[in-house]
């Protein structure tokens, strides 16, 4: 196979290759080869998958799937496909390091409710994406594994949580990835690197194991370099499970259904500042240029926000006590180890009143009640997904936005954990770039559980903004 041919392997979609690999038209080895030339190649330059396994076992796995496939047929929906689970995913076989000194040596017992629904649907573990320490912070670095590096801009961040994931994926190393997101870790990456990054509604992925079912805005969910193929993996990642609680009945081969949808009349919330959010002008500038995209699809813009009071309290408040309920019993000694920024979170965690809390929750219930009205006329909110284009690799924190000082280290990143705060579902599509060539998505938000909706939306944007440049010129 030619280094051409292999390359434009490596940047098919996941539903083509998928469909190949169950039809027997590619093999898995031919496949696993492509991979990892491409990771070999780029991975050195932007170290987005870590724990890799070596490529002669990358190889055994492969040739493995294609004498399952002659013997008994496919293994699952994503037979053969390499795969690397986020570094905050227990996968067995893997160390889980979570980007931290503290767990270089950890290796699960068991699988995440999300891997073991991947194994079993045939993905070929070859290693882990790259994570900030401890998933805290979207930037991805951390002392473990180091810093992943931006796919268009090798000297800006990456964005993150997912941030390996999404360097991956937008350079061909993965068709796809799986990734979480608390307060943008699946948007602000995918954001950062021109890929789609999708956060499912609260309770529609399985999110075991947690030690807060019921209280968390935590979700999982895909990446990849189409909206068509996030629907996909969403099908397979979707849907209830008998050791998660939290996640409700649904049925998840609706994703894998054509997206294709009229929105002519369809009224959406343009409000790319959320109502006054300081917005980087050359943010504001990309997605400005894209209202009329909308307007072509037959949607009815209107300037309005909705009223999301109080969501920084709420985020700021959870996320602590979330912090402290995780980590909270690590001796100060071992949180010594810790980046400040995770360390002051933990332990703002552990001075938390009951009363604080409490208001804390009032305060989420009565957002959640002023939301509904507001998404029944209003039925999409479409914003920007990060405040500011991706900055510097070396920085750990933007501390300003057109002159506005930010109070805390995700400070910045408000448009997207606002919109946590909500419960919904929200997409980050690739937009645009910047003059100077950084890339910019837009974030589609719809009503908790009409996540079809929000993916119909997105595919009929994406489809109406061709154009924009396809792959990083790293990996072309």
């Amino acid at each position: 196979m030619s280094a051409s041919t292999e390359t434009e392997l490596c940047f098919s979609s996941a539903r083509r290759l998928a469909a190949l690999l169950q039809s027997g038209q590619l093999s898995a080895r031919e496949l696993m080869t492509a991979q990892l030339r491409q990771i070999e190649r780029l991975n050195p330059q932007l170290n987005a998958i870590v724990a890799k396994l070596a490529d002669a076992d990358c190889l055994r796995l492969a040739d493995a799937a294609d004498q399952r496939l002659r013997r008994a047929g496919p293994s699952g929906p994503l037979h053969g496909l390499p795969w690397a689970f986020k570094d905050l995913e227990p996968a067995t076989g893997f160390p889980c390091t979570l980007g931290s000194t503290l767990y270089r040596d950890y290796y699960p017992p068991a699988d995440s409710r999300l891997v073991a629904r991947l194994r079993h649907a045939g993905v070929l573990p070859i290693g882990k994406t790259n994570v900030p320490e401890l998933g805290m912070g979207s930037q991805t670095y951390n002392p473990v594994y180091g810093t992943t590096r931006n796919a268009w801009n090798s000297a800006r961040t990456a964005g993150g949580s997912s941030g390996g994931a999404a360097v991956a994926v937008a350079c061909g190393m993965l068709c796809a990835a799986d990734g979480s997101d608390l307060g943008g870790s699946l948007r602000n990456p995918a954001n950062f690197n021109a890929v789609v990054g999708f956060r499912p509604s609260v309770g529609l992925v399985p999110n075991a194991p947690t030690p807060l079912p019921f209280l968390e805005l935590s979700v999982k969910g895909p990446i990849a370099r189409s909206v068509a193929d996030v629907a996909f993996l969403l099908s397979i990642m979707a849907g209830p499970d008998p050791q998660d609680f939290a996640c409700y009945p649904c049925d998840p081969s609706v994703f894998a259904a054509p997206l294709e949808r009229s929105f002519r009349g369809t009224r959406i919330a343009w409000c790319p500042d959320l109502g006054g959010l300081p917005i980087d002008q050359r943010v504001r500038e990309v997605l400005e240029a894209r209202r009329g995209t909308f307007e072509t699809l037959g949607c009815v813009l209107e300037d309005v926000a909705p009223d999301l009071t109080d969501a920084d309290e709420i985020f700021l408040v959870l996320r602590s006590w979330r912090a402290w309920t995780r980590y909270g019993d690590l001796s100060p000694a071992h949180r010594s180890q810790l980046k400040p920024e995770a360390v002051e979170e933990i332990e703002r965690g552990g001075r938390l009143s009951g009363a604080q809390l409490s208001r804390a929750l009032v305060a989420h219930t009565a957002l959640l009640e002023r939301l509904r009205p507001f998404q029944q006329s209003h039925p999409f909110i479409v914003c920007a997904v990060n405040q500011v284009p991706p900055f510097e690799a070396e920085l750990h924190w933007p501390t300003h936005i057109e002159g506005v000082a930010m109070q805390h280290y995700i400070a910045w990143m408000q448009s997207a954990y606002w919109i946590s705060t909500t419960r919904c579902p929200a997409i980050s599509v690739p937009a645009g770039f910047t003059r100077d060539g950084l890339p910019v998505g837009i974030q589609i938000v719809g009503p908790w559980r009409e996540d079809l909706a929000v993916l119909q939306l997105a595919h009929a944007f994406e489809a109406a903004s061709q154009g924009r440049p396809q792959r990083p010129p790293i990996a072309a």
